[in-house]
């Protein structure tokens, strides 16, 4: 029997118009949209639909404005396939927190409502810290680690073979970056962020999410989720807190997750939310893994064709 694993969209998958044409073809999607903006009091669905970029692209609409549309594509894979079984779930960065609500670690409203917070605290910790990140495309990690260490930055997500993400002090990345270039990366790009995620520049965003989780009704997943900054399953409430706390400033092992999923026998992945990058690295991780996704309504539509088969 193959099992199913459900992977949740990460940051930077935002773009305007997303969940737009759920919300309009479905109307447990719209339920859902309105339930998020009673919850935050305000229109983050009109943000997610019609945008403008500059508004979306803010960590504090971006991060819950990819909860929610994740969860919206969860919940019509959950009406549309109602005898999909799913043994574990991860998520990239903020998609963790999506990943734990759907495996009922906390309520919808909670989770909608503490992401807002990350997103908050971690964009306070950008504008006071002149951060950056960049990708480093076809190098390995031992030279991409020496690289770091050279130019004062970290890894932040080793997301898959050959891609690998850095973070730090701006001018600090720039440096990076030609190290990386002569050490024989494909390319070193500068990505288009707000600051330094997932590193040490993001200290001031630990504690205040702490104080947020605390209010937070934690209880154990019902399926295995995943964690970033362990590569394994998530057990007690405290240790889920923790653990969220400490993959603020952490590296995302993401690459790591899904090996380990991998190797329990897990062969169908299932993407949920903006975007295809998850499908993307699975493609670098392992070729035979069935990956499907959703993320409107044709791909809603696709996914549950091929459950069906």
């Amino acid at each position: 029997m193959s099992k199913t694993a459900l992977l949740f969209a990460g940051q930077g998958a935002q773009v305007v118009g997303m969940g737009k044409d759920l919300a309009e073809k479905f109307p447990t999607a719209k339920t859902w949209f309105d339930r998020a903006n009673a919850a935050l009091g305000y229109d983050l669905a009109g943000i997610c639909f019609n945008g403008p970029e500059t508004e979306l692209t803010k960590t504090e609409h971006a991060q819950p404005g990819i909860f929610l549309v994740s969860w919206v594509c969860f919940q019509l894979l959950k009406e549309q396939a109602p005898n999909l079984k799913f043994d574990a779930a991860a998520g990239l960065s903020l998609g963790e927190f999506t990943a734990l609500t759907a495996a009922g670690a906390m309520s919808f409203e909670e989770g909608l409502r503490v992401v807002r917070q990350r997103g908050k605290f971690m964009q306070e910790a950008c504008d006071v810290t002149k951060g950056g990140m960049a990708a480093i495309i076809g190098l390995d990690e031992a030279p991409t680690r020496e690289v770091c260490a050279e130019a004062g930055v970290v890894l932040a997500n080793l997301n898959c073979p050959g891609q690998l993400v850095i973070s730090g002090e701006a001018v600090k990345i720039v440096k990076a970056c030609e190290l990386a270039k002569a050490k024989g990366a494909k390319r070193a790009l500068p990505l288009p962020v707000a600051g330094a995620y997932h590193s040490p520049l993001m200290a001031s965003a630990q504690p205040k999410l702490g104080a947020e989780l605390a209010k937070v009704n934690l209880v154990s997943p019902v399926v295995p989720v995943i964690s970033n900054v362990t590569a394994q399953a998530h057990r007690m409430p405290a240790e889920i807190s923790a653990r969220l706390v400490e993959q603020v400033c952490a590296s995302v092992l993401w690459e790591t997750s899904l090996r380990a999923l991998l190797a329990q026998g897990f062969t169908r992945f299932i993407e949920l939310g903006p975007g295809t990058a998850l499908s993307g690295f699975m493609k670098r991780i392992d070729k035979t893994a069935t990956m499907l996704n959703v993320a409107d309504a044709a791909s809603l539509e696709a996914t549950v064709a091929a459950l069906n088969r």
